[in-house]
């Protein structure tokens, strides 16, 4: 076993400012910096793990200190460049913030920058993880911060630039490091596994360097765990392989099936997940991922910010035209609120497969433009003379034939009947009414105020003891033709019956209200059960309390004389004929 070997992360460390990966904007300020003579006696770095920090830092303390530097970069060969690349520098002393937080570390450190540096020009402190340090320690620390001795050098690394308190950022340059990006990092590894003799693809490396998530030394670490899984030649598949990644196939299956609305198959893809031994999240922050890149090609109608291989945008390319765009945004959303919902899973399997089924059975979005594209068509149709699509009939009625005849509500038998034909045109649809040839040639002359017509099953008007008798019915057909008016109706009775007005008893408001808006219906009702038609009114009134019923305007057995009825918009056939069409119910 050779005992020299090294990790690639600490093999490839970069030596130089120009080796310094993604970080181009620190690395020419600090060398510029350094060419002015303008370098400051403090910086603080920030950044996401992995993006060159502590690296960086530790390349500055080497310029400083080098005894014969290149272009304002560090020789890395002179005593030293050396000392310090090997940590046995006394002049450079690096600090990890998370064990050394206390207030008597920061004291010692105080007293320790008194003293001149042994062989450099510069004593150099890197504060590693400063945001680790307690408050007591940052307070200890601000004076000396604020004016060092001229030939201290302070560099602090951090993740978290938010918990630095502010009056240090305030005594510090600060350099925020980007995250390293894709075609980086696999530019990187591309040139290792050439440099190690090492045969990957570059589908490999970029599967590699999408895991190593914008930090070049994750990426490292993962591409010596593959190495030493697969050997010396491998592909993305065996990537995969051993670093449990869901392959990209897979999600690509996914959206197959949401596209076919094939439950079972969706159900079976979450088998194969999991018997795959995928974490369910995982999963799910693939989908998410995939989700957003037909996002950005349907949206965008190009592939150059989707991070995949060629081979995978050209499938993209391909698959995206086949979702609305309004479609592709709710099954992000779906499954974003799963992945929010699978971290406090006690079950995370039962939520994904909800997730696929509420995916499969999702249809598809309408958009609002085709909605009123299509109005707009059928508007113009009706200017034209055309009509709204109506169910098909056989024989069209016509007035000169057989005209089409429909009693009014308050008449039957004998009575004079309503005319219509179906109108042409929207103008022709306003109610309108005729009487007919039969009317017209009644034997007995029309009266100044004709006599209604009696009910179909009785000559004589509906009496008390007749309503109270079918009053069960009434309620019963009441409610099968709307339950909440029956059950109301239920509650009430029957109080006096004079004029051809039902006089109904309600215990209170709420039931008066609900029994006159659904007067219309009520007595329709009473029309069917009872064979008479009844006017309905209401009033609240103890049933205990009959002292308070409103006194008959005629005595019973009297039949007072009735008014003529009056047509209404509400009696018109075509009326008629959409309230029965759409179940429509009268709100005013």
């Amino acid at each position: 076993m050779d005992m020299a070997y090294q990790v690639t992360a600490r093999k490839w460390r970069p030596m130089v400012f120009d080796d310094v990966i993604g970080q181009s904007h620190v690395s020419d300020t600090l060398r510029n910096a350094l060419a002015q003579n303008r370098l400051a006696h403090s910086f603080i770095f920030s950044g996401t793990r992995g993006c060159g920090k502590t690296t960086t830092a530790r390349i500055l303390a080497r310029a400083v200190n080098c005894l014969s530097p290149k272009g304002h970069e560090p020789c890395n060969a002179c005593e030293v460049c050396r000392e310090i690349i090997e940590g046995r520098s006394l002049d450079v002393i690096e600090i990890d913030g998370a064990s050394n937080n206390g207030v008597e570390q920061i004291r010692n450190l105080r007293e320790s920058v008194r003293y001149a540096p042994a062989r450099g020009s510069k004593k150099v402190y890197i504060i590693d993880e400063v945001h680790m340090l307690s408050t007591g320690a940052f307070n200890a620390l601000l004076k000396t911060l604020e004016e060092p001795p001229p030939h201290v050098l302070f560099i602090f690394a951090t993740t978290e630039i938010h918990k630095v308190p502010a009056t240090i950022l305030s005594r510090c340059q600060r350099y925020d490091f980007r995250r390293i990006g894709l075609t980086e990092i696999t530019a990187q590894l591309r040139k290792i596994a050439a440099a190690e003799g090492i045969a990957a693809t570059d589908d490999a490396l970029l599967l590699i360097a999408k895991k190593g998530d914008g930090s070049m030394r994750d990426a490292q670490s993962i591409f010596d765990q593959v190495v030493s899984f697969c050997g010396a030649s491998f592909d993305a598949r065996q990537v995969a392989d051993a670093l449990n990644i869901v392959d990209l196939e897979l999600f690509f299956r996914v959206t197959d099936v949401l596209k076919a609305k094939d439950t079972p198959a969706a159900l079976a893809l979450v088998e194969e997940v999991i018997n795959g031994g995928y974490d369910v999240k995982e999963f799910l922050s693939g989908i998410a991922e995939h989700v957003r890149n037909m996002i950005v090609v349907r949206t965008t109608g190009s592939t150059q910010l989707v991070e995949e291989s060629d081979v995978h945008r050209a499938r993209y390319a391909a698959d995206a035209p086949s979702f609305e765009l309004y479609d592709l945004l709710r099954i992000m959303k779906a499954v974003t609120d799963a992945e929010g919902a699978v971290r406090f899973a006690v079950q995370p399997r039962f939520r994904l497969e909800v997730l696929m089924v509420q995916l499969t059975k999702m249809p598809s979005s309408v958009k609002i433009d085709d909605l009123l594209s299509e109005l707009d068509a059928w508007k113009k149709k009706i200017r034209d003379g055309g009509t709204l699509p109506r169910p098909a009939v056989t024989e069209p009625p016509t007035v000169t034939e057989r005209p089409a005849v429909m009693e009014h509500p308050a008449f039957s038998g004998s009575a004079p009947a309503a005319e219509f034909r179906v109108p042409s045109s929207v103008e022709e649809a306003r109610p309108r009414y005729t009487l007919s040839a039969a009317a017209r040639t009644a034997e007995s002359p029309a009266p100044a105020e004709p006599a209604p017509a009696p009910p179909p099953s009785s000559s004589s008007p509906l009496t008390m003891e007749q309503v109270r008798e079918q009053w069960p019915a009434i309620v019963d057909e009441m409610r099968r033709k709307k339950i909440s008016v029956g059950t109301i109706l239920g509650e009430t009775s029957p109080l006096t019956v004079a004029n051809g007005i039902l006089t109904i008893r309600c215990g209170d408001e709420f039931h008066r209200s609900t029994v006159t808006r659904n007067k219309e219906a009520i007595s329709e009702t009473i029309a069917v059960v009872a064979g008479g038609r009844l006017r309905v009114d209401a009033v609240i009134q103890d049933p205990l309390d009959e002292q308070s019923a409103p006194a008959p305007a005629a005595a019973a057995g009297t039949t007072p004389p009735p008014k003529t009825a009056e047509s209404t918009p509400m009696d018109h056939p075509l009326v008629k004929a959409l309230y029965t069409e759409f179940s429509a119910e009268k709100v005013n």
